[in-house]
């Protein structure tokens, strides 16, 4: 019974968290531009989430309520003034967390390839792509990724809409890790970029990403900010009120050479890296290490873990990788408590997965692993607690949890852990089925 009433107690404060507005709020000295957030309507009274820009560039999130009757954009852009400072000078020394050149000083980004895997979501696809075509980087390619498809649907659309600005690739083998290789492959750029067909991306976005690879020739692989495109509804507040996919507003920098010394699970706590929808590759590095694992990623037994497997492998081959906050992309959540259910269990597997499979291929890793095995559980466990209301922070801010964190999102998260290296152990064994099955 009493388990039944906590469960109950859950739901009713899940079905009690109300829409918020998404809007961006750019500062230029005593100047303020507010604007809705991409499809957002304009912003009135209520909760808003802000992104607050300086100069264009991100520098943090608020949460704020605008009274009725009151104007949007001074109540909005007093509280910004007042709680987002302008982004902090890089740190610099033996392991620290220092980015070593802005886009604007880094040169001319390098010739790119952006890739998107898809599969029968062409609705979705077509607001990413016009996004990609808005982009302001002076040399890039972009090629769609069909992933075993069913229908004709996103091939129509491609060729229908855009012609010869998009080159179309199809995979008729399942998985996220497959296609990705399978648009590695295709890639003629020196820097290959990933995202996925549910962004929005920033005009600024694959400038921001690609451009540190010209000032630095040690850079492996960056990754960016990806926020909120939308919190309309419980599930979608519910995830970002918890950190989304979000790492913060601080670049930084992670080299092998020299762990960061507040990482001490480095380099196998890849998720505080980045994630798979805003990331880029040394074209040259990734075929190196042998691209993503096929046996990750959605669409797979594994469920997941596709980004984390390639960031581990590219540090463990001595590049380092960038956090920046600059290359950012709105990210549509899934709008469902079954959608959390689903992504909850999908994100323990793939946590698990991707260790196998890092282990796997590359057993060297193992010593390391093992010495820091004990610390791992430890921070296990605090991934799948229960986690309670903090007060202070914004959605989109690393680690700050305005919403509880239900138990049953908890329970599917370990659950998905304890079965992930299961996951990948079969997920392999299908891929060589199929490849046999092919010959």
């Amino acid at each position: 019974m009493a388990r039944s009433a906590r469960a109950q107690e859950e739901i009713r404060r899940f079905l009690d968290i109300g829409a918020v507005q998404v809007a961006e709020l750019d500062l230029d000295g005593d100047e303020a531009v507010l604007r809705p957030g991409p499809g957002s309507p304009p912003v009135t009274h209520g909760e808003v989430f802000v992104l607050v820009r300086r100069g264009g560039r991100p520098v943090g999130t608020l949460l704020a309520r605008v009274p009725e009757g009151a104007d949007a954009k001074s109540v909005l852009a007093a509280r910004a003034r007042a709680e987002c400072a302008p982004a902090p000078a890089p740190a610099r020394g033996p392991g620290a967390a220092g980015d070593p050149g802005e886009a604007g000083e880094s040169g001319e980004p390098p010739y790119t390839s952006a890739v998107i895997a898809t599969r029968e979501r062409a609705g979705q696809l077509a607001r990413a792509l016009d996004s990609l075509l808005a982009q302001d980087h002076p040399r890039f390619e972009i090629v769609v990724v069909d992933n075993a498809p069913v229908t004709s649907e996103t091939r129509e659309l491609v060729e229908r809409k855009y012609a010869e600005r998009v080159r179309y690739v199809r995979e008729p083998v399942p998985g996220l890790a497959v296609a990705h290789n399978t648009g590695l492959a295709a890639a003629r750029g020196e820097v290959v970029a990933f995202t996925d067909d549910d962004v929005v991306a920033d005009p600024r976005w694959l400038t921001e990403l690609t451009a540190p690879f010209a000032a630095d020739p040690a850079l492996g692989c960056s990754t960016g900010l990806i926020l909120p495109a939308r919190l309309t509804t419980p599930a979608q507040v519910l995830l970002e009120s918890h950190g989304g996919f979000a790492k913060g507003f601080t670049p930084r920098t992670y080299d092998p050479a020299r762990p960061p010394g507040d990482e001490p699970l480095f380099p196998f706590t890849a998720g505080r890296f980045g994630s798979g929808a805003n990331m880029a590759f040394r074209t040259a590095v990734l075929r190196e290490v042998g691209g993503f694992d096929p046996a990750t990623g959605a669409g797979t037994a594994a469920r997941g873990g596709d980004d984390l497997y390639g960031f581990v492998r590219v540090l463990a081959q001595g590049h380092q990788l960038r956090y920046t906050p600059h290359a950012l992309v709105w990210h549509h959540h899934r709008e469902t408590w079954r959608d959390l259910e689903t992504q909850a269990y999908g994100y323990g597997a793939g946590l698990t997965a991707y260790l196998t499979a890092v282990l796997v291929n590359r057993p060297a890793l193992l010593p390391a692993f093992l010495a820091r095995l004990p610390r791992g559980l430890a921070h296990a466990r605090t991934l799948t607690a229960v986690r309670e209301t903090e007060g202070g922070g914004a959605p989109g801010d690393h680690d700050v949890r305005t919403h509880p964190w239900p138990r049953r999102l908890s329970r599917l998260q370990r659950r998905g852990m304890v079965y992930g290296p299961v996951g990948y152990l079969r997920a392999r064994r299908a891929l060589r089925a199929r490849v046999e099955g092919a010959r």
